[in-house]
């Protein structure tokens, strides 16, 4: 009777913990919380926004550099968000068992990290741009604005600027054009660099090897 008594003790004890013990990642539930999808969204309007104020500030002058109108790092940076989007819907899989998984968010945290690169880079442009036309003396000259960063100084280099029909736009308008460009690409920067460190934690850091143990004092299971 009181064997009877025990294994159906113990049998309930095994149920509890049976039910204590962690449940299988599902593969297919999710997905957001596996990849955030504002990662790519924010990567893909502020490629947009880079891009339309670059070209904005092509308009100003078409004598202007690719330096100084970097709608390249906007392109690029639109480019790295689709494949982004592409992750987010490739079904995950745990421990990176499919190819196209693996491969896809391989390339994610390259681009990601070249994006970061690219952004830093147009930052520093636009923030050397911006502290020269800061200091510009411009004069209109025709259809153009010749602009010097020291109007004393007869050998100073000079700025020609073709098809700028009011130089305020130089002295104003640009400025303000690299001001937004510098606040656009730190944010890229940023979002850039969080999608980078997502990947990596993702491979690196967040996994379950699968191995359990069992506390007898508290009756729990733990994940190592």
């Amino acid at each position: 009777m009181g064997q009877g008594r025990k294994g159906s003790s113990d049998k309930k004890q095994r149920e509890k913990n049976r039910d204590d013990s962690p449940t299988p990642e599902n593969g297919n539930k999710c997905r957001v919380c596996r990849f955030p999808l504002l990662v790519a969204l924010l990567q893909l309007l502020l490629g947009v926004a880079v891009t339309a104020v670059a070209f904005l500030m092509l308009a100003i002058s078409p004598s202007l550099t690719a330096r100084e109108t970097p709608h390249w790092a906007g392109i690029i940076l639109c480019l790295v968000s689709i494949v982004g989007f592409f992750l987010y819907c490739i079904t995950y899989q745990p421990d990176e068992r499919s190819s196209t998984q693996f491969i896809v968010k391989l390339l994610y945290f390259i681009l990601c990290t070249t994006g970061l690169v690219i952004s830093l880079l147009v930052v520093a442009f636009a923030g050397h741009h911006h502290s020269q036309a800061s200091s510009f003396s411009c004069q209109q000259k025709g259809d153009d604005c010749v602009c010097v960063l020291e109007k004393s100084d007869p050998i100073a280099r000079t700025f020609d600027y073709k098809g700028a029909s009011d130089c305020e736009m130089i002295t104003g308008t640009l400025i303000f054009y690299f001001l937004l460009q510098i606040l656009l690409n730190l944010a890229q920067a940023l979002v850039c660099a969080a999608g980078a460190f997502i990947m990596w934690k993702d491979r690196y850091q967040v996994f379950f090897a699968g191995t359990q143990i069992r506390s007898p004092s508290t009756q729990q299971w733990q994940k190592v």
